[in-house]
C-alpha cells in the first residue's frame, strides 16, 4: 500500500531534521519504499532533502535518487561532494548510473567516475555513456546472467550463482558461444531437469528475441510490448551480447513518448512542464499559436471574398463556426487514430486503402450529421435550397477533413517526422481554412450568388 504523504508527516519529518533526531528519522524511513521516500523528498526543501540523503545508507538513497524529480536530484547533487555522488552511483545498476552521470555538468562527470571504487563498474558506465540516450545501447544495463554453450550443467549453475550476486533481478539466462555471441536462452526448468553432465548446447533454446545497440528506443518498446517481454538482450554489430533492457526502462520510454506526443498534439513544440520559466513555456507554445493566427487571417480573407453575398444569405454566415468546428474535430479524430496506430505499429497496408476507408467512414458520418442539420435549418428558416447547400457542404467538408487527418500523419511518418505533430493545431488550422473555402464554394454553386 502506498504511503500517504500528509502535511502532518512532512511537519514531523521537518521537526526531526531541525532537532537532529537521526535515529528517529532512520527508524521512520526503514520500512518505507524508496519511491515513497522520494515523494517525501520532493515535498521538502533542498537542505532537508540533502540531510536525509546523507543520513540514510547508500543502498537506499541510490534507489531514492532515481525516483525523485530530475530538478530535485540536480539540486541535491549540487550539495554533495563528488565522492558522495560516487558512493551513491556505486550502488546503482549500470543503466541508472549512466543516466545519473549524464545529467551532471561536464566538469563533474570525470571527477565522479574517477571516485567510483569499483573500477569494472566505472568502465561499464563509461561504455554506456557513449551510446545515444534514445537508443537500445543507451537504455541497456550491463548486469545480466550469461552462460557458455560449451559448459556442462554443473559448471553452468556455479557460474550463475557468481553472476547473480551482481544482478538485482534475473529475468532470463542467456547463452553465448566462445566469442560472446548470443546463441539463445536457457529455461530454468530445462536446466533443473537436465543431467549435471549434460552440455548447455543440448538444452538451451535457440529462439530468442533481441535488439541491436543502435535500434531506436521506440522500436525496442514496440518489440517488448508485442511479445510481452520482461527483458530483452542487446547485441552489438558483431552479434556479441553486450547488455539487456528490462521492462521498467521501457515503461519510462513509453511514458516520455506519450507525454511528448500529448504536448505535440496540444501545440507545444518543446518538452516542457508547468514548473519551467515563462520564457521557456512561451517558446514552446508560440509557434503553433502563430500558425493559428495565420489560419485565422486566411479564413478571414476567404470570407471577405464572399462578403457581398452576406446580406442576402446571412444564414450562411451564421453556420460558418459550425462548419469550421466540424472540420477541425473530424481532422483531429482521424489524425489521432492514425498517430495512435503508428505508435503501436498497428497501421498496416497501403496509404490508398487507408484513405478509401477513411473517406467511406467520413461520408457515412457526414451524411447522418447532414440529415440532422438539414432538418433543423429547414424547420427553422423554411429555406430548402439553403438548407440543402449547407448540408451538402458539411458532408464534403467532413470527407476532406477526414482525408487530410489521415494522409498528413502517414505522410510525415514516411518522411521520418513524428506524426504526432499532425494532430492538434496543425490539423485544426488547415481544416478550418479548407473547410470554409469548400463551404462557401459549394454554397455559391448551389444557391448561385
Amino acid at each position: 500500500m502506498a504511503l500517504e504523504i500528509t502535511k502532518e508527516l512532512l511537519n514531523n519529518v521537518e521537526d526531526m531534521i531541525q532537532n537532529q533526531k537521526d535515529a528517529a528519522l532512520s527508524e521512520l524511513f526503514a520500512d518505507i519504499h524508496h519511491a515513497d521516500i522520494a515523494e517525501v523528498l520532493d515535498e521538502l526543501s533542498f537542505d532537508d532533502a540533502v540531510y536525509i540523503i546523507r543520513l540514510l545508507d547508500s543502498e537506499t538513497t541510490s534507489d531514492v535518487l532515481m525516483e525523485v524529480d530530475e530538478e530535485v536530484r540536480e539540486n541535491i547533487f549540487e550539495q554533495l561532494s563528488t565522492k558522495e555522488i560516487a558512493e551513491e552511483i556505486d550502488e546503482l545498476d549500470t543503466d541508472d548510473a549512466a543516466d545519473v552521470i549524464a545529467e551532471l555538468p561536464e566538469e563533474r562527470k570525470q571527477e565522479v567516475i574517477q571516485q567510483i571504487e569499483d573500477r569494472e563498474h566505472a568502465k561499464e558506465i563509461v561504455e554506456l555513456l557513449r551510446y545515444d540516450e534514445d537508443s537500445a545501447g543507451g537504455l541497456m544495463a550491463k548486469e545480466l546472467v550469461k552462460v557458455n554453450e560449451n559448459w556442462n550443467v554443473l559448471t553452468c549453475v556455479k557460474q550463475m550463482r557468481q553472476q547473480a550476486e551482481y544482478v538485482t533481478r534475473v529475468h532470463s539466462i542467456y547463452v553465448i558461444d566462445d566469442e560472446g555471441k548470443l546463441k539463445g536462452r536457457l529455461s530454468l526448468k530445462d536446466l533443473l531437469m537436465a543431467s549435471t553432465r549434460a552440455k548447455i548446447s543440448d538444452v538451451y533454446i535457440p529462439n530468442v528475441d533481441f535488439v541491436n545497440v543502435n535500434d531506436k528506443a521506440e522500436e525496442v518498446a514496440n518489440i517488448m510490448r508485442k511479445y510481452d517481454l520482461e527483458a530483452i538482450p542487446v547485441i552489438d554489430e558483431l552479434g556479441v551480447l553486450v547488455g539487456r533492457i528490462t521492462i521498467d526502462d521501457i515503461v519510462d520510454v513509453i511514458k516520455e513518448e506519450a507525454e511528448k506526443d500529448y504536448q505535440l498534439a496540444a501545440g507545444i513544440t518543446q518538452d516542457v512542464d508547468s514548473e519551467d520559466s515563462i520564457w521557456d513555456l512561451t517558446k514552446a507554445r508560440l509557434p503553433w499559436l502563430f500558425l493559428g493566427l495565420i489560419g485565422g487571417v486566411g479564413a478571414f480573407l476567404i470570407m471577405e471574398g464572399f462578403h457581398e453575398s452576406f446580406s442576402e444569405n446571412a444564414v450562411l454566415f451564421f453556420f460558418t463556426p459550425l462548419i469550421a468546428a466540424m472540420a477541425g474535430n473530424v481532422g483531429v479524430q482521424s489524425s489521432a487514430i492514425i498517430v495512435q496506430g503508428l505508435a503501436n505499429d498497428d497501421v498496416k497496408g497501403s496509404i490508398k486503402n487507408r484513405l478509401i476507408k477513411e473517406m467511406l467512414l467520413a461520408a457515412l458520418n457526414g451524411f447522418m450529421l447532414a440529415l440532422v442539420l438539414f432538418a433543423f435549418i429547414w424547420g427553422y428558416s423554411g429555406e430548402v435550397q439553403k438548407a440543402f447547400a449547407i448540408s451538402v457542404s458539411l458532408i464534403v467538408v467532413i470527407i476532406v477533413a477526414g482525408l487530410i487527418g489521415t494522409f498528413i500523419p502517414l505522410f510525415l511518418h514516411k518522411r521520418g517526422i513524428d506524426p504526432a505533430i499532425a494532430t492538434g493545431p496543425f490539423i485544426t488550422t488547415s481544416n478550418d481554412i479548407f473547410g470554409i473555402l469548400i463551404y462557401f464554394t459549394i454554397a455559391k454553386m448551389i444557391i448561385g450568388f
